[in-house]
């Protein structure tokens, strides 16, 4: 199976991705874009996988963790559509009502 990232998905990972350049290194940087790609990967291989967060979204969604990040995924779309990626330190319910 396949993923798409939506523009929303490619923002957040790009943001992720430059906060660790600039607080840690280039090569940290490059093992948490690794981390995402193989559970992109992963979520698309197995679509079912993950939990779903009745208080922030339907059932349409699921939510995996990767370090201290959920990754937001459609998981019944051909391809996996990958939502968002959010720190689970974040308002969850406020970012995900104006959706």
């Amino acid at each position: 199976m396949s993923y798409l990232l939506t523009p929303e998905a490619e923002s957040n990972l790009l943001e992720i991705v430059d906060y660790y350049i600039a607080q840690e290194s280039l090569d940290a940087a490059d093992r948490v874009l690794t981390a995402f790609e193989r559970a992109f990967e992963h979520v698309a291989a197995h679509p079912g996988h993950g939990h779903f967060r009745d208080n922030l979204l339907d059932h349409r969604h699921r939510f995996w963790t990767v370090f201290s990040y959920q990754i937001v995924y459609r998981w019944e779309q051909s391809p996996v559509q990958i939502i968002a990626i959010v720190h689970g330190a974040r308002d969850l319910p406020s970012y995900f009502s104006v959706r």
